[in-house]
């Protein structure tokens, strides 16, 4: 006999039986109107502390600097509590845009992240290994040196040098559909070839120019002003929405192609949309802050393996890009002994992170 007690014609598991079954997560249901969203409790706690997490360094990023602000000054600021000009100045003309670019930009780092890794199923396809930060830079070079220093024409140089570089990736990689491990392959190439490019490009123009645009090459948040924070974060705001869309389509892809074809995905073209929407990301991304590394291949990961969730969550990775990103700001600022571009902190937690899952890896398999 299989085991277990019969009750009402149906088999009922004994409690060794219920002990041997899987656990399923608790979860919550959400309803906004007409949408549904089923969420792990998990993963919402962890949503939570995360944004916690972003709002405290936000206060914290905000009150340090030569003029230090108490942190009751800076929440007086920002609820619009404080009669003082010199308080308003210093937290919301000078030192809000850089934070809020960080946050920002993080975010749509993450979420690109997340979009790459969940279309190729490696953990390591991200817009800067696949080359995609490196031709969105490429793109604002180009239109740096050729055309003006506005920033329209610097967005716009920034995406078509992106899709360019995508359009490139893909047509190399294509071999009668894409694999993962061959995109990454061709990308880490192009990313070669794209960097070559950009510094030949810095070798021939003014000197000031060519050290604006190296520093800023390394991803850097320096100087960064509210026009063109707002102006990238409305640009990538349908793209997001537009994302955050494609996720039903995204799970059923996960399940297969021909699941997903089965119940009525298109996998190529679900992939396809997913992709154009990350490299719009991350040239929005590229606009503020640069090509900044690293923080696109790792928020999506780290908030996996914190909510312990078998696909990549867009949520969760925004947030705690947005957290790393500001994180990071903040050590580039005020806890080294020289001022760096945020870019060095994120490729040095990067590089640490990469032989953190190389060590994993290697104990998984052993």
């Amino acid at each position: 006999m299989t085991g277990g007690q019969v009750v009402s014609g149906e088999r009922v598991p004994t409690g060794e039986q219920q002990a041997r079954m899987p656990r399923v997560p608790p979860t919550l249901r959400l309803r906004l109107g007409p949408a549904r969203w089923t969420v792990r409790r998990r993963s919402l706690v962890i949503g939570a502390a995360a944004f916690a997490a972003s709002l405290a360094l936000l206060v914290v990023a905000l009150g340090s600097g030569t003029f230090p602000v108490a942190p009751a000054d800076v929440v007086a600021v920002l609820l619009g509590r404080s009669d003082d000009p010199l308080l308003q100045t210093v937290v919301g003309e000078w030192r809000m845009p850089r934070a809020l670019g960080a946050l920002g930009v993080g975010a749509l780092l993450g979420i690109a992240g997340a979009l790459f890794q969940t279309v190729t199923r490696n953990p390591l396809a991200s817009p800067d290994i696949l080359g995609l930060s490196s031709g969105a830079f490429t793109g604002m070079l180009a239109a740096l040196v050729l055309v003006s220093t506005s920033w329209p024409v610097l967005v716009a140089g920034s995406l078509v040098g992106a899709l360019a570089t995508a359009a490139a990736i893909w047509l190399l990689a294509y071999r009668g559909g894409v694999q993962g491990f061959r995109l990454i392959v061709v990308g880490i190439g192009v990313s070669a070839m794209l960097a070559s490019l950009n510094t030949w490009m810095l070798l021939q123009i003014e000197l000031e120019t060519a050290m604006f645009a190296s520093a800023w090459g390394a991803g850097s948040l320096n100087g960064v002003t509210a026009a063109p924070v707002a102006g990238a974060l409305a640009c990538a705001l349908p793209f997001v929405a537009a994302a955050f869309a494609l996720v039903p389509r995204l799970r059923q892809i996960e399940l297969g192609d021909d699941l997903a074809a089965a119940t009525g995905a298109r996998p190529n073209l679900v992939r396809t949309v997913a992709l154009l929407v990350g490299v719009v990301l991350v040239a929005a991304a590229t606009t503020v802050g640069g090509p900044i590394a690293f923080v696109a291949l790792a928020a999506p990961q780290v908030g996996r393996l914190l909510a312990r969730t078998p696909s990549l969550s867009l949520g969760l990775s925004a947030l705690i890009g947005a957290t790393l990103l500001l994180a990071s700001d903040l050590v580039a600022q005020h806890l080294l002994p020289v001022p760096l571009p945020v870019g060095v902190v994120t490729v040095s937690i990067g590089g640490a992170y990469l032989v953190l899952m190389i060590v994993l890896e290697v104990r998984r398999r052993v």
